[in-house]
């Protein structure tokens, strides 16, 4: 997703979840820092770097005279949360002051950026009011981790999202469908062990997205050159019911929401586990249609 305006500094394309659609969004820094995983080619043409702090202080203006009616606030770009804690504490100390009706303030971070800060410092974030972290897990298969060159593996996702978790923060966990390809026993192990990893963590939200390819992201030469075989329709939804089936959280939702699914789900866990069961059921017997190609988007 992007937005682009004319009032604040947006440098290229402005990627935000989609729960972000009417937030702020304050680019406070360029790209990702790590930049390297194989199915993203959101920041491949940005050199990562934090912006300077006059284009900060125009922006918070910018924000602060025509900003009013926005309750939440978006820091971009890839992972923000990685900036170091003087930066942090000039910009959640602006939103606090010159942006009072501002209720949300969230970020990307990734388990690089969460481990280089202490335990001391995340909840100093929390106190000055970062309150939502969007975390990429994508999987929780140490082997499809190593293909899509995520930079964890399992135990160190959910060490890191553990301590978000104990310093206050709301947590949106990503993972993707498709990620291991289409063969059988690599799809399984992917949607169980990412099921397994999500239970270990307890996010707040889970948003399940499908893998779409784009040109200039590495893992499309894999898919040309044969070596990865995308899942077709049906095995997306398969997956989706494993990842789902082997998921436990104690007060959660589950999302498979995104544009990217061929099904919609929702379902707040753990009451609505069987009724989400039995709509995946209904779509993999043909009684629930899935969404047409065409509609499918990034």
């Amino acid at each position: 997703m992007f937005f682009e305006s004319e009032g604040l500094d947006h440098q290229g394309y402005c990627f935000r979840p989609p729960s972000e659609a009417y937030s702020i969004l304050f680019q406070a820094t360029l790209g990702c820092s790590h930049n390297k995983c194989t199915f993203c080619n959101a920041f491949k043409y940005k050199r990562f770097a934090i912006k300077d702090m006059g284009i900060w202080e125009k922006d918070m203006a910018f924000a602060e005279k025509y900003c009013k009616r926005q309750k939440r606030l978006f820091v971009m770009d890839g992972d923000a949360l990685i900036m170091p804690m003087r930066k942090w504490e000039w910009l959640l100390g602006n939103i606090r002051q010159r942006l009072p009706w501002v209720e949300r303030v969230a970020v990307y971070g990734n388990a690089k950026g969460v481990a280089l800060k202490s335990d001391e410092e995340l909840a100093r974030l929390r106190g000055m009011g970062l309150s939502l972290i969007y975390y990429g897990i994508e999987s929780g298969h140490p082997d499809v981790l190593k293909d899509i060159r995520k930079g964890a593996d399992p135990e160190k996702l959910v060490e890191q999202a553990r301590r978000l978790k104990k310093a206050g923060f709301a947590l949106s966990v990503t993972v993707i469908l498709g990620l291991a390809g289409r063969e059988k026993e690599k799809s399984y192990g992917h949607a169980v062990e990412t099921g397994r990893v999500l239970s270990a963590v307890d996010p707040d939200y889970v948003g399940a997205l499908s893998l779409m390819l784009a040109e200039d992201a590495p893992i499309y030469e894999r898919v040309r050159s044969g070596e990865l075989v995308l899942p077709e329709g049906v095995d997306f939804v398969q997956e989706l019911g494993l990842m789902f089936a082997h998921t436990q959280l104690s007060n959660g939702w589950f999302m498979a929401n995104h544009a990217s699914n061929y099904l919609t789900i929702k379902a707040h866990l753990p009451e609505d586990r069987e009724p989400t069961m039995r709509r995946i059921a209904a779509a993999l017997n043909g009684r629930i249609a899935l969404r047409d190609e065409w509609m499918r988007a990034l």
